[in-house]
């Protein structure tokens, strides 16, 4: 199973569509963590970008959040990946927490959106973090 969080100075970041970057994690069927990689995020906004196809090619099917918009929540889940919002903290405690069964969905989103140019989207680069 691969599990992105939107990271920024190895926290959650508070909205999906600005963080740094993505934290990649490849986890087994016993729960532990095998790799780690880093997917940089597209500048701009998120949920006009082709972030969600290339998660989707990447194999992620989990996205631990801080917050998005409807609109990024919708592409995600359109491209089969499960949302949970209202994650915040150190990345690798809310993945702790995710695998122990102990975070679910906030089912919140924010309202805002300050995207000025929906027609540009951005190519992502991946880089290994092992």
């Amino acid at each position: 199973m691969k599990i992105a969080i939107p990271t920024r100075d190895n926290k959650v970041d508070d909205h999906f569509g600005h963080c740094d970057h993505y934290t990649v994690f490849t986890v087994d069927d016993d729960k532990a963590v095998i790799s780690s990689e880093r997917l940089d995020s597209p500048q701009g906004c998120g949920c006009k970008s082709n972030i969600a196809s290339v998660m989707q090619d990447m194999g992620i099917t989990v996205m631990l959040a801080g917050n998005m918009g409807m609109g990024a929540f919708n592409k995600l889940s359109e491209h089969g990946i499960g949302v949970l919002r209202g994650c915040q903290g150190n990345i690798e405690d809310v993945l702790k927490a995710y695998l122990e069964g102990s975070i679910s969905d906030s089912a919140e989103s924010c309202s805002h959106h300050d995207c000025a140019d929906h027609e540009d989207k951005p190519q992502f680069r991946i880089a290994s973090m092992d």
